[in-house]
C-alpha cells in the first residue's frame, strides 16, 4: 500500500517569495500585506489576475481573507483563513497543495502583515478570556512558556545556560542578515542570562523581538512551475496537528503535537530530520526551541538544551538553524510562520548572501501555534531532490 499523501510529494512548488522586515510607516496591515503580495508576485513571473487562491490571516481583520481580497483587486475562487496562531501559513502550504491538486485554484497567494511594534500592542484577541489563567496572573504568552521551561528542568535537567545558546545562535546568524537589527550588537551566553527575569525561567533576551513585518508565498502545481522564471521549491512533504489552545490543556509540558505533525510531513517527504540541511524552526522563545527541537525529530527527548549547547545550530554548524535570525534576532511581527518559509526558499535557491548554507538542498520549516498547541511542518526540496 502506498504511504498516505506519497503521491503529492514533488507535485507542488514555492514559486514566489516576498519579505518586508521594516516599520510600517504609515501603512496599515493590509498595506503591508499587499506590498508583500505585490513583489511575491512579481517574484514568480506571474501576473496578478492568475492568483485565484487565497490564503491569509491577520489579528487584525475579522475576515482577513475578504478584507485583503478587497484592499488588493482580487477575486480568488477559493480562500481559506484558518486560524492556528503562527503555524498558519505552513498549514496553509498544505491546504494550497491539496486545492491545486484537485483543481480549486491554480495559483495560491500565502500572505500576512502586522504593524504590532508600531502599534505597541500585542495579537492576542481580546474576545477571549482564559478563564483559567488570567485571574491566577497568568501573562500570555510568557507565563505558559515559563510553565514548560521549569517542568522541562525538573524533568530533564536543562538549565536556563543551555536555553541561552539559541539566543546567541540567533544573533550570530543575524549579524550575517544585511536586513536584521542589532547586527553591531554581539550577543553572549552572559547577556541573556543577566536580562531581566519577565517569567521566571524566563529572561527578556529569551524572548522573541516585537517588528512589524509582511511576507508572501506564491504557490503552483510542479509542471507550471517549469514554466516560471524562478528557481522552484518543491514541497516534499507537510503535515499539521493540534490539541489546544491554552496552556491549561496540554496534557503534557514536555511534548507537542509536533511529533505528529513532523512524522507526517517527513514520512510524505521520504526523508529523515537527519537529512535536512537546513532548519527554520518557530524561535518565539529560546525554551520553546529546545522542545520543539526534540519533537521534530533532531534530537532525543530531553536533550534540546544539550543541542543548542553544542553548537550545532550556529553559523558553521551540523544543524543551520533559523540562518536568518530567526524571531529571536530578526523580525517576529506577531506571528513568524511565513518568514520560516522565505528564508528556507531562499536557502535553497542559493541566495541568502553571507548566510547561504552551502549546498543546501533539503529544507525544514516548522510552524508553532500559540503556546505549544497547533503545529505545522513543511519539507521543501530542490530540484535534486525530486
Amino acid at each position: 500500500m502506498a504511504k498516505r499523501g506519497a503521491s503529492l510529494r514533488g507535485r507542488i512548488a514555492i514559486v514566489g517569495i516576498a519579505e518586508l522586515a521594516e516599520p510600517a510607516g504609515a501603512r496599515s496591515p493590509a498595506g503591508m500585506m499587499a506590498d508583500a503580495a505585490r513583489l511575491a508576485i512579481a517574484d514568480a513571473g506571474v501576473r496578478k489576475d492568475q492568483i485565484d487562491g487565497l490564503f491569509a490571516t491577520t489579528p487584525y481583520y475579522y475576515a482577513p481573507t475578504l478584507t485583503f481580497a478587497e484592499y488588493f483587486g482580487l477575486a480568488p475562487r477559493y480562500t481559506d483563513s484558518s486560524v492556528l496562531g503562527g503555524c498558519s501559513f505552513e498549514a496553509y502550504v498544505g491546504h494550497a497543495a491539496a486545492a491545486i491538486e484537485t483543481g480549486l485554484c491554480d495559483y495560491a497567494l500565502i500572505t500576512y502583515g502586522s504593524t504590532q511594534r508600531s502599534d505597541g500592542r500585542a495579537l492576542v484577541s481580546g474576545s477571549e478570556w482564559l478563564e483559567y489563567e488570567r485571574p491566577y496572573g497568568m501573562m500570555h504568552p510568557i507565563s505558559p512558556i515559563a510553565m514548560i521551561a521549569a517542568r522541562h528542568m525538573h524533568q530533564y535537567g536543562s538549565t536556563s545556560e543551555q536555553f541561552a545558546h539559541a539566543a546567541v545562535a540567533a544573533r550570530e546568524w543575524s549579524r550575517l542578515n544585511p536586513r536584521a537589527p542589532y547586527r553591531d550588537r554581539p550577543l553572549t551566553i552572559d547577556d541573556v542570562l543577566s536580562s531581566p527575569l519577565i517569567s521566571t525561567p524566563v529572561h527578556k533576551l529569551d524572548c522573541c523581538l516585537v517588528t512589524d513585518g509582511a511576507a508572501a508565498l506564491v504557490i503552483t502545481s510542479a509542471e507550471r512551475a517549469r514554466e516560471l522564471p524562478t528557481v522552484p521549491a518543491f514541497v516534499l512533504g507537510f503535515g499539521e496537528a493540534s490539541d489546544h489552545r491554552n496552556i491549561t490543556g496540554m496534557t503534557d509540558l514536555t511534548v507537542t503535537r509536533a511529533v505528529d505533525s513532523a512524522q507526517r510531513a517527513f514520512e510524505m517527504s521520504g526523508l529523515t530530520p537527519q537529512d535536512v540541511d537546513v532548519a527554520e524552526v518557530y524561535d518565539a522563545f529560546t525554551m520553546s526551541l529546545a522542545v520543539l527541537l526534540e519533537d521534530i525529530g533532531f534530537c532525543a527527548k530531553g536533550d534540546g538544551g544539550a543541542l543548542l549547547e553544542s553548537g550545532a545550530t550556529r553559523p558553521g554548524g551540523s544543524l543551520p538553524l533559523n540562518t536568518n535570525g530567526g524571531g529571536l534576532s530578526f523580525v517576529h511581527p506577531g506571528m513568524l510562520g511565513a518568514f520560516l518559509l522565505t528564508e528556507a526558499v531562499q536557502q535553497l535557491r542559493g541566495d541568502a548572501g553571507a548566510r547561504q548554507v552551502t549546498g543546501a538542498r533539503t529544507a525544514v520549516a516548522h510552524g508553532m501555534g500559540f503556546t505549544l498547541g497547533g503545529h505545522a511542518t513543511v519539507v521543501l526540496g530542490a530540484a535534486e531532490t525530486l
